[in-house]
């Protein structure tokens, strides 16, 4: 994979929410987030996306419960799933208001 072509912002789906309603919706700002952890710059992915941590591990979780079972997997997937929407929804409430 071309290294420009993660860098480069092109690649980038525009939202929805924003183009037709002119507001953010709970996901702006995951992609651009994406691109800052593959670039190595963690603190601004987690600035343009404070869930983006949360998520990660929630995949990760479930990717691997799917194959290997976790001990308490299920507490430990719920408890992700919380932070994950809790984060989402208290960083799109501070966007908003």
């Amino acid at each position: 994979m071309n290294i420009n072509l993660i860098l480069d912002d092109s690649w980038m789906l525009p939202c929805m929410s924003k183009k037709i309603l002119g507001m953010d919706c709970p996901g702006c700002g995951i992609q651009r987030s994406i691109s800052f952890l593959l670039q190595g710059e963690f603190v601004n992915a987690f600035y343009m996306y404070p869930a983006i941590y949360f998520l990660f591990l929630l995949c990760s979780v479930l990717i691997i419960d799917f194959f290997i079972k976790i001990k308490h997997g299920e507490k430990i997937k719920l408890v992700l799933t919380v932070l994950t929407i809790g984060t989402i929804l208290v960083n799109y409430l501070l966007k908003v208001f």
